[in-house]
């Protein structure tokens, strides 16, 4: 883990991010890259001239001004910093950066969001979940340490999870937390039976690690939708982290199926790490 990119929108839940990044980046000796979104029109930015392009100057110079301050915390001290402004707010952005730095994690805060407001809206935190094709880390509260000593890893343990599965086992292992394995099972068309599972758990492994030796890490439990399954699971095993797999759907395939991933990083306490499938 070499890089990491922390978007920042200077808030409480940004500084969060930012201090879980520190710990990281001190563990593995990573580069960080902060990363603020200026908003502003298209207009504005155009602009060649007159009141227009002074009031563009002026929001970026306030913003630079802002950064320096921001980044003035103790605990960054001894760390490689890179800030970066982008003039839009647009959160595919967020990936092209990363691209474009090969960066390995995402390290951003959230404050959550429920009832029409995320229904209708969502979060920023999301949208950067739906559009990033590597690992991204969300925060909620002040994280005393990412030293995580269980997470949890929530399957469905179809061959499409597999990727995302060794990329979470990779990162459980760099940050030297054991992994559990979850499957949820619900009450409705998608119930299956103890021999169903385990027929589907065996031929995911078997694909995964040519080995069933990681089935004694693999539990089930069952419950009304997937999300609760996992919180309620991630809490009775006193987890440190939860980790996810992610479609990233996008448009009218994320409004009327949603996804599990951005649900449980929208609505969970502990730190949640998601995995693009």
């Amino acid at each position: 883990m070499k890089t990491i990119i922390i978007p920042v929108d200077f808030s409480e839940q940004s500084e969060y991010a930012l201090k879980a990044a520190a710990q990281l980046a001190k563990k593995f000796d990573a580069e960080l890259l902060v990363l603020h979104m200026l908003e502003m029109s298209d207009i504005m930015l155009s602009a060649s001239g007159g009141m227009q392009n002074q009031k563009s100057m002026f929001f970026l110079q306030l913003a630079e001004q802002k950064f320096e301050e921001f980044l003035k915390k103790d605990y960054l001290k001894g760390i490689r910093i890179k800030p970066i402004i982008k003039h839009f707010k647009v959160f595919s952005e967020v990936n092209d950066v990363a691209i474009e730095n090969n960066a390995d994690l995402i390290v951003m805060g959230s404050h959550g969001a429920s009832g029409f407001k995320e229904f209708f809206v969502g979060s920023n935190t999301e949208r950067v979940v739906r559009h990033s094709e590597i690992p991204v880390l969300v925060v909620k509260n002040d994280v005393k340490t990412t030293d995580y000593k269980s997470g949890v890893f929530a399957c469905d343990f179809s061959e499409e999870a597999i990727e995302p599965y060794l990329k979470a086992d990779r990162f459980f292992r760099k940050t030297g937390a054991k992994m559990n394995l979850v499957y949820v099972n619900l009450p409705n068309e998608r119930f299956k039976s103890t021999a169903e599972i385990e027929k589907r758990v065996i031929n995911f492994f078997t694909k995964a690690e040519r080995s069933l030796d990681k089935m004694a890490d693999v539990s089930y439990v069952s419950d009304y939708t997937v999300e609760g399954g996992i919180l309620n699971f991630a809490n009775k095993i006193h987890a440190d982290i939860i980790a996810i797999p992610t479609h990233g759907r996008k448009g009218l395939a994320h409004f009327f199926e949603g996804s599990v991933g951005e649900d449980v990083a929208n609505h969970a306490n502990l730190p949640v790490v998601t995995f693009k499938i």
